[in-house]
């Protein structure tokens, strides 16, 4: 598993980006972090129930950005969330070079190099519609996952929305017919009754008010149309045994977890009909692997990066090398045990760490 940011030997001109972007966040960060959350709540913000617990305190482990982060959980309707969420200023500081930017290059690589798996998302509507007209991916990103769906959908139209301009890119590139930039529930009055098929593929657990993102599923569908949603499944044992290590949890990009339980009464509410929900496909296997990636790279001194106050001398940079080497063992182990040993059984043992539902707009 690789690191989100890539050593300085991988990019020369890598030094100057991070020193160029470094004065900017200083600045950000002059006066703490506090600032980037919202008030904590009192009340789940699924039911409104006000019996809530700490589920999580973790930092950010993928960025390694300061901050510290809580995930509550709802003592009636197991809704987990983020509690207090980051605030405007502060997804735009913590998505800030994660998506775009410093780490646009590698995750556009990981995305890009993930067709099979959206061949396989896109085949989960083949037992209920062969052949949909048009289709609307939300959180579309650069629009990978529409490219590789065409191949298993060839006669349909596929469009991508995303709140970045990930899908004017992916427009630009070729892989959606139309790129819609901006927030699903500003746009749907717009894309009313336009399509047989809206996607959410690790797209809800991203929203600040994942309900909105349901009706405006729901009035974008024409009647008889479908919806696919895969999401992290905080019911997962994983989510319990690995702790703050468990990738899914994705602090501070995540801000919700829904249990299926919730997300199918709240989709028949709305007039959907659910067709299929499934846990052993969307299951993806990288929980172990993925834990002693993330235990390495909190222990061993991170890289150059323009949010740390000065950049590491060469004995760190020696250290964190000899971590990372050390821990090879580890991370073969972890993959061996992942897709060999856990895969088979994810669903059955309760480890899978996705869902996904397929409903129909009656």
């Amino acid at each position: 598993m690789n690191s989100d940011h890539e050593p300085e030997s991988a990019s020369p001109g890598r030094t100057e980006r991070v020193a160029a972007l470094r004065p900017g966040y200083r600045a950000d960060l002059a006066d703490g972090p506090d600032r980037f959350f919202e008030p904590r709540r009192t009340t789940c913000p699924w039911c409104g129930s006000a019996r809530l617990t700490t589920r999580l305190r973790t930092t950010d482990l993928l960025q390694h950005k300061p901050g510290r982060f809580v995930l509550d959980r709802c003592g009636d309707c197991r809704h987990t969330f983020q509690n207090p969420r980051l605030s405007v200023a502060g997804l735009e500081f913590y998505y800030r070079d994660f998506y775009d930017g410093l780490g646009e290059k590698q995750l556009g690589n990981t995305f890009a190099s993930r067709g099979r798996m959206y061949e396989q998302r896109a085949a989960a509507l083949l037992p209920f519609v062969s052949s949909p007209k048009n289709w609307l991916d939300v959180g579309t990103g650069h629009g990978h996952f529409c490219e590789s769906a065409a191949t298993v959908h060839p006669g349909t139209v596929f469009d991508g929305l995303d709140f970045t301009d990930g899908a004017e890119l992916a427009e630009r590139a070729g892989r959606v017919e139309r790129g819609y930039r901006g927030s699903f529930p500003e746009l749907a009055g717009e894309l009313a009754g336009s399509y047989d098929v809206v996607s959410m593929f690790h797209y809800l657990e991203h929203s600040t008010e994942p309900p909105r993102e349901l009706e405006a599923a729901h009035r974008v569908i024409r009647p008889g149309g479908h919806l696919l949603i895969e999401v992290p499944d905080p019911d997962s044992r994983y989510a319990r045994l690995l702790g703050r290590w468990w990738l899914p949890w994705l602090q501070p990009q995540h801000l919700h977890f829904v249990p299926v339980g919730n997300l199918r009464r709240r989709l028949t509410e709305l007039g959907f009909t659910v067709l299929a929900e499934q846990h052993a496909e969307p299951h993806d296997p990288v929980d172990l692997l993925a834990a002693v990636w993330l235990a390495l790279d909190a222990a061993a001194p991170r890289d150059d990066l323009p949010w740390l106050p000065a950049r590491p001398d060469a004995l760190r940079r020696t250290l964190r090398a000899a971590t990372l080497i050390a821990g090879i063992p580890a991370l073969l182990l972890g993959t061996l045990l992942d897709r060999f040993a856990v895969r088979p059984l994810s669903h059955r043992l309760g480890l899978s760490n996705a869902y996904r539902l397929v409903a129909r707009r009656d």
